[in-house]
């Protein structure tokens, strides 16, 4: 029993009940993830916002809606860090957080493909164009990043769903 106690207290209490969340930094970071979603959807759907001027997706849209899935992971991001007490976290809350970053990488290489000139047109015909190949290399990076931030919720402690089995 000593045993236990001991570990307890060498061991920080990450859960969410240890600590009361922030209001200010939730209602930051829910702020910001609302603002990244409307500015994605300016850059994916301009017509919702009757600012649909070409037929084809070009260079500016792209780059918009890659600037509201930023603010989309920064957003959700600081919203999540806040149920972590005092920055202590979990090895699989560290893997989501670098799987959110490599997310969006993934998102930024594949949206920009054609203006780094890996994409379906080469240089010469140079107009940047949101292909298929393009939209799907997208869609695995959202993918990622989605499960980033899974990883970054923090679950109950095993221990304590232990003791609450063992007292029924």
């Amino acid at each position: 029993m000593k045993n236990s106690k001991k570990e307890k207290l060498l061991s920080p209490d990450t859960t969410p009940e240890a600590a009361v969340p922030s209001r200010f930094r939730v209602r930051l970071g829910l702020s910001v993830t609302l603002l990244g979603f409307i500015v994605f959807l300016v850059g994916a759907r301009p017509g919702l916002f009757l600012l649909d001027r070409s037929p084809v997706v070009g260079f500016v849209q792209i780059a918009v809606f890659l600037v509201g899935l930023a603010l989309i992971c920064v957003g959700g991001y600081i919203s999540l860090m806040v149920f972590w007490q005092n920055g202590q976290r979990t090895i699989a809350a560290d893997i989501g957080q670098r799987m959110v970053a490599t997310g969006y990488v993934i998102a930024v290489f594949s949206g920009m493909a054609d203006v780094f000139g890996l994409g379906t047109r080469p240089p010469p015909d140079y107009v940047p164009y949101f292909g298929p190949l393009q939209a799907i290399g997208v869609e695995i990076g959202q993918a990622i990043i989605v499960v980033g931030f899974l990883l970054l919720v923090p679950f109950l402690k095993r221990e304590k769903t232990e003791e609450k089995v063992a007292a029924k």
